[in-house]
């Protein structure tokens, strides 16, 4: 064999080795690819059942799921919560924007009480937690400033809801809330309906009855990042809210009662605005809130036969938010609180701003402000409202 014939054969060799290392490298990066994309589809391998299984007044708590081809949804009965919503972005990757927990122990130890939970028997705060009813004074226990918030220091989101699963799509939770929990009057029997839709939605019915005259304003506390929990801030988010006017709080974010106009100020959402884009303004509004924590009064706009809450668009991966609701208001908070003391299931904390919230409710301190729609529920009525977060793209 001569020198040619060696020289071509090293070459061969070489060139066969190479062809190997750089098959092995692709069939590397598409694992990667593959692992990568199974993570944000992850679902089931992300969230263990194990993981909720536990005991908390005596009661068992559990991991669900409601799912079709499109959403996907993890819930538990600890608070009837929202563990994590996942829909696809505009590349077809199912993306989570709920943040939430692991584990039914990361609710339960938050320092945020609220992630995903349903909120009761009052949502929001109540002034100085008093109010009269047919004359008598209540009193609901203190655990915001000098307020009450979101029905007081053990509400609905630290109670475990019985619960049904009639059908891949649904789940149902109930729950009896006894005269006096928390200082409200009546034995409350509430019932909470979450559904997916074929066509990207989760729908909230909520449904309650007493035994003595009360006061009931429900909703959904879910912390929204449309680029995915853990994709960074949400000041970039596009917001069109349908309100023309929204009530100003004072330094406790308490309603002043008055219904002030969002036209000319940093709460005018009536067209497209990011949420960061005047969030640092000077506005005693804005300081009072540390940002946006007010509730916008809905104008009436109608979409699916309900009040357009309004349209929330994420910067990064085109995922489109639509709200709409039976209620005459939502709570839009821009997570001002987030101090990132608590560990999501994706491995990012909790941290300022990336994440909020859209409570669709009566307005705050509705008892104390008799020109507000009122929440006051009596025996033999029903309480029914519904609410409805539709989920699409934009390319």
């Amino acid at each position: 064999m001569n020198k040619h014939n060696i020289l071509y054969i090293v070459l061969a060799v070489l060139l066969i080795t190479q062809m190997g290392s750089c098959k092995n490298k692709e069939k590397q990066t598409l694992q990667q690819s593959d692992d990568a994309n199974s993570k944000e589809m992850g679902l089931e391998s992300i969230l263990k059942s194990e993981d909720f299984d536990t005991i908390v007044d005596g009661k068992k708590v559990g991991l669900y799921w409601i799912k079709n081809k499109d959403i996907e949804v993890a819930m538990t009965n600890y608070g009837g919560r929202i563990v994590g919503l996942w829909v696809p972005n505009k590349n077809g990757i199912m993306t989570d924007v709920v943040v939430g927990f692991n584990s039914a122990k990361g609710f339960i130890t938050s320092t945020e009480p609220y992630f995903g939970a349903t909120i009761g028997r009052v949502g929001n705060r109540i002034a100085k937690g008093k109010f009269s009813l047919n004359g008598v004074e209540y009193n609901i226990p203190i655990n915001n400033g000098e307020n009450s918030l979101h029905g007081g220091k053990k509400g609905f989101q630290d109670v475990v809801w019985d619960v049904q699963q009639p059908n891949a799509q649904t789940l149902i939770f109930h729950y009896n809330s006894p005269d006096m929990e928390e200082g409200f009057p009546g034995n409350l029997s509430v019932t909470v309906t979450y559904s997916v839709t074929a066509d990207r939605a989760i729908v909230m019915e909520y449904e309650a009855t007493t035994d003595k005259t009360t006061v009931v304003n429900l909703t959904n506390h879910a912390f929204f990042n449309l680029n995915g929990e853990g994709n960074g801030t949400i000041l970039n988010h596009e917001v069109t809210l349908y309100a023309e006017a929204y009530t100003p709080v004072d330094s406790g974010l308490i309603p002043t009662g008055e219904l002030a106009p969002v036209k000319g100020t940093p709460f005018d959402f009536t067209t497209p605005h990011t949420i960061g884009e005047r969030i640092s303004e000077e506005n005693l509004q804005l300081k009072n809130g540390g940002g946006y924590d007010h509730n916008f009064v809905l104008n009436g706009t109608q979409k699916e036969g309900m009040n357009h809450v309004g349209t929330i668009v994420g910067d990064r991966f085109g995922i489109v938010m639509d709200v709409m609701t039976e209620e005459p208001g939502v709570q839009f908070y821009s997570g001002n609180f987030m101090l990132g003391k608590n560990t999501f299931k994706s491995g990012a904390t909790d941290a300022y701003r990336t994440a909020f919230a859209l409570e669709t409710q009566h307005f705050p301190d509705a008892p104390n402000h008799s020109d507000f729609p009122q929440i006051t529920l009596e025996p033999g009525e029903k309480y029914t409202t519904k609410s409805v977060y539709r989920f699409s793209v934009r390319n």
